[in-house]
């Protein structure tokens, strides 16, 4: 069973960066792809950026140039940089997995995943 556990979390004023971890337990050496997602208060989840099977990346366009998502294959972690932090980025972000060959675009675009973190939540303050 794939196992998700987000950190980085917390709270910095705008402008300033956090880094986001997720190791990934459980895995098998069939390709996954990932992806980051939030949730703002009152709203649905949305997906923020992804890397699939050949390390393809995607985001959403109100990260793009903000955020970078990477992979350590040795160490089953992904990662999210975020930089550049502005209010509206407050929300829970959650890692997510999906046994598949998919690519990134239609993870960002809300594809199905399999496994799902717990979250960790990110305010950004003015």
């Amino acid at each position: 069973q794939v196992q998700l556990v987000e950190s980085g979390g917390g709270s910095v004023q705008a402008g300033g960066s956090l880094r986001l971890s997720c190791a990934a337990s459980g895995l098998t050496n069939s390709p996954y792809a990932f992806g980051w997602f939030l949730q703002a208060p009152g709203k649905e989840r949305e997906g923020v950026a992804a890397i699939d099977s050949i390390g393809s990346t995607s985001y959403a366009d109100s990260v793009k140039g903000r955020f970078t998502i990477s992979k350590d294959n040795a160490n089953n972690t992904l990662y999210l940089q975020m930089n550049s932090l502005k209010v509206e980025d407050t929300a829970i972000y959650y890692c997510a997995a999906a046994h598949s060959t998919i690519p990134s675009p239609a993870v960002v675009a809300g594809y199905g995943m399999d496994y799902w973190g717990k979250g960790t939540l990110v305010s950004i303050s003015s």
